[in-house]
């Protein structure tokens, strides 16, 4: 493995039989529900970022499997990628849409100490902020989404008053290990590239190098770039295209993917991107879905050893796209809305994610303890899409019936998030939902208006409970973060902090103050935050009962904008698994 520069860029060269190392500008933007009627201007093209891990062979074939590959890539440069290349992107899955600015991707970054800090990190914030996030290896040869990335984490290290560090990595997934080893992108990107026949085209060229030796399917597919979750020990980066991949946070604040993890044996399918651990027992639940075979889902429920003690198959009608779920102290509130898969649609030209007009939206709720689907009770919430709901908690209404409430973002339209034709702007609407689970009915109204918040959470010491607060991303410019927004839901006033021109965060974490009781509003919020201007990256602290910042530390090196993310305390950290 050679690894140069030419000044402007850092190349590298990976000695194989079969393969050749692209270094392709490329100059984009992204709009995730973007306008027909204008495109940006253009950007300065970027290099690539590089991926050198310790050891990442080529793979080693027979004269017959080299005779084959060659093959293959000749069909894929002569006949797939001029057929994409001639073909006329939707701007949510143009690269030269994508991947500009600070969507761009970057290289990793090894531990970077002595970090400048700004006011005085809170002496209880002790531990480890994780932000997950896309960051495509190599140039997209086809269609690319903002989702379709390599997972990459970045992590800065506090250990209050002045001392900080910083490190990001990517998950070395198997999608991640296989390109590397052969120099090219090859897996299928599932929301960029599996359109229509030309999709179809990309999953056979696919299936066929992989039957040939050039890459194991059974390892995973996924890009694990979505969430974090710290359970049992372990630092887990989630998608739901595939199994978790565990991650080791080393004593000096670096990174280290140590496989793919499936609970020991006992996790077969993929699992949905955000699982809930039980702040009272240290249990954790979660979803797994399959969109070829019955059941199209299943609950899943791990003791806080990590031992599996449930797995309900749930028998949809159809397999749906589940990205969240909630949970109550005693129940769980799964979403079925009208994101839906149909392979099918591939053969008439579309996605195989698509929205369903004729399918009414709901919920069901069933029980922790539940051993059987039949003990869901499925409740209707008409025009209601949420890709995230933040909490949810029992409570007894004013004529003595039985509600689930449930607090998330309402999306419209609904297919923004994914492939949209639609001129309208993408609403993100915090709103209540409430279940009643004596009649059966449901009712719906909008907490917020007129300003779009996701990105957010609750402080996670009360999950399942009622919560008077929750924060959230201002969500504007869409999809950019313009601000905190910390909303009353018992009044609906709403606390901004907002990050001044042209700066840009995301998801907020909230991170409890130990040193105090479990006071909501007894903790901090953290974001990484872009200086579009300046071309500066920092992570912000604020204090959450003032919503005001307390200190900032300049990152040395870019981030881009990403997904989710998590705090772990020293604490937690002094129990990490070493395996």
């Amino acid at each position: 493995m050679v690894l140069y520069s030419n000044n402007s860029s850092i190349i590298i060269s990976i000695p194989s039989t079969h393969k050749s190392t692209t270094k392709t500008p490329i100059s984009c933007n992204v709009l995730l529900n973007p306008s027909k009627k204008s495109l940006p201007s253009p950007a300065p093209p970027f290099s690539p970022p590089t991926f050198s891990p310790d050891s990442v062979p080529p793979p080693s074939l027979g004269p017959v499997q080299k005779l084959a590959a060659a093959a293959l890539d000749m069909v894929e440069n002569s006949i797939l990628i001029k057929l994409e290349k001639n073909k006329n992107l939707n701007p949510m899955i143009d690269p030269a849409v994508q991947l500009q600015g600070n969507y761009a991707p970057v290289q990793e970054v090894p531990v970077q100490t002595g970090l400048e800090v700004t006011g005085t990190i809170p002496r209880s914030v002790r531990g480890v902020y994780l932000r997950n996030g896309g960051n495509t290896l190599f140039p997209p040869t086809g269609g690319h989404h903002f989702f379709d990335g390599d997972g990459m984490i970045h992590a800065v290290t506090l250990k209050g008053g002045e001392s900080a560090s910083y490190a990001c990595r990517f998950t070395k997934t198997n999608r991640l290990l296989a390109e590397a080893s052969l120099g090219k992108p090859f897996f299928p990107k599932p929301i960029g590239e599996l359109q229509g026949r030309l999709g179809l085209a990309r999953l056979a060229l696919f299936y066929a190098r992989t039957a040939i030796g050039l890459a194991d399917s059974d390892g995973g597919m996924g890009v694990a770039n979505v969430a974090l979750t710290y359970f049992n020990g372990r630092l887990l980066a989630m998608s739901e295209d595939d199994l978790p991949y565990a991650v080791r946070i080393r004593p000096d604040g670096d990174l280290e993917t140590t496989g793919r993890y499936d609970f020991d044996g006992q996790l077969r399918n993929s699992m949905i991107a955000h699982p809930k651990v039980d702040p009272a027992t240290g249990d954790l639940y979660s979803l797994s879905y399959n969109v070829i075979s019955q059941p199209h889902l299943k609950f899943l429920k791990f003791a806080k050893n990590g031992k599996m003690t449930r797995e309900v198959g749930i028998s949809l009608q159809q397999p749906t796209m589940i990205h969240d779920f909630a949970m109550t102290q005693s129940h769980v509130v799964i979403p079925d809305h009208q994101m839906v898969f149909k392979l099918s649609e591939m053969i008439r030209g579309g996605l195989p994610v698509v929205h369903d007009p004729d399918k009414v939206s709901r919920f069901g709720v069933m029980s922790k303890i539940a051993n059987h689907e039949s003990m869901i009770q499925w409740i209707d919430v008409p025009d209601c899409f949420c890709f995230h709901i933040w909490n949810a908690w029992e409570e007894v209404d004013d004529h003595g019936q039985r509600v689930v409430v449930v607090i998330n973002s309402c999306l419209t339209p609904i297919d923004s998030l994914y492939f949209s034709d639609s001129d309208d702007p993408l609403k993100a609407e915090l709103s209540e939902v409430r279940l009643n689970l004596d009649t059966g009915r449901s009712t719906r109204r909008v907490i917020v208006s007129g300003i779009n918040l996701e990105g957010g959470q609750v402080d996670k010491r009360h999950l399942g409970k009622r919560t008077r607060y929750v924060y959230l991303a201002i969500a504007e410019p869409w999809p950019k973060c313009s601000g905190i927004a910390k909303v009353d839901l018992d009044t609906g006033a709403v606390a901004k902090y907002l990050y001044g021109n042209r700066k840009f965060g995301g998801e907020v974490c909230f991170v409890p103050n130990e040193d105090e009781d479990e006071d909501e509003e007894e903790g901090f919020l953290m974001s990484i935050v872009r200086d579009e201007e300046r071309e500066k990256s920092k992570l912000v602290i604020l204090k959450a009962s003032t919503m005001t910042q307390v200190a900032s530390i300049k990152i040395p090196s870019r981030v881009p904008y990403g997904f989710h993310g998590t705090f772990i305390s020293a604490q937690e950290l002094a129990k990490q698994s070493l395996f």
